[in-house]
């Protein structure tokens, strides 16, 4: 059985409103944590992504899932739950939102995890990237295919260019869920984020620093001191938000 600490930021970053969201809830079994970057222009965003996270614990709390496919429907339901309440004529009428989730059974010490979008899902183990979502974008296909190179992502004049998103029609939203067949082990780490994140903190960067962090609080705190630094250029730099948990070995009964 696993302990797990959790710890978040979202900053508005150089723009008047903040259009990221994040939350978790847990049982006496899960932990479910859901970050989402929402668009829409004119405030739809920030309602976009309030209402992903939200609706998808709510949902999750009722019924927690069990694997992806499960956690791959509750993402859909959502979407049309996000669909349903746009209000044509107002800000809500074109809202959409990436929206990331991670499902992490601590008794079973299993993970399972659905995206859409570009908000993205790390998993450290020893410091070490170990797994990480592939982006539903424009650029992430060129680069899949051999056309871009992955280091160019980052700085793609179209890499905010997206292929799905929540409020997309079901017949076309894409979601990427995945069931990982590898046990959590204590020490691993997991991170969601949204893209006003990772555009400017690249794999090596958030390697070394929970390398030398002392706990999620610490961790979670210089990364966004990095951003800070690293997007100083850029007065109208995006929002960017993150969510980290932590694991260890539960203390004996």
């Amino acid at each position: 059985m696993l302990a797990l600490e959790v710890a978040l930021f979202s900053d508005r970053g150089g723009r008047k409103t903040n259009e990221d969201a994040c939350g978790h809830w847990h049982s006496r079994q899960h932990l479910c944590c859901v970050l989402a970057d929402g668009a829409g222009g004119h405030g739809g965003g920030d309602v976009a992504s309030r209402l992903a996270v939200q609706e998808l614990i709510g949902r999750f709390a009722e019924q927690p899932t069990a694997d992806a496919a499960a956690l791959d429907r509750l993402l859909r339901q959502t979407n049309d739950s996000l669909i349903s309440q746009r209000v044509p004529g107002t800000a809500r009428q074109d809202m959409h939102s990436t929206v990331v989730c991670l499902v992490i059974d601590f008794v079973a010490q299993r993970a399972h995890w659905a995206h859409a979008g570009d908000s993205r899902l790390y998993w450290f183990r020893g410091q070490r990237l170990l797994r990480r979502t592939q982006d539903h974008s424009l650029v992430q296909g060129l680069v899949d295919s051999g056309l871009l190179a992955a280091e160019q992502l980052r700085t793609h004049p179209r890499r905010s260019e997206l292929r799905s998103a929540l409020g997309l029609a079901p017949e076309v939203l894409e979601v990427s869920a995945v069931d990982d067949s590898d046990v959590v082990q204590p020490g691993d780490v997991f991170l969601l984020c949204t893209d006003g994140l990772w555009e400017y903190l690249d794999d090596a960067v958030l390697e070394r620093t929970l390398g030398s962090a002392t706990d999620p609080g610490a961790w979670i705190g210089e990364l966004a001191a990095e951003v800070r630094r690293a997007a100083s250029h850029k007065a109208s730099h995006d929002n960017f938000s993150a969510l980290t948990v932590w694991t260890r070995a539960a203390a004996a009964a």
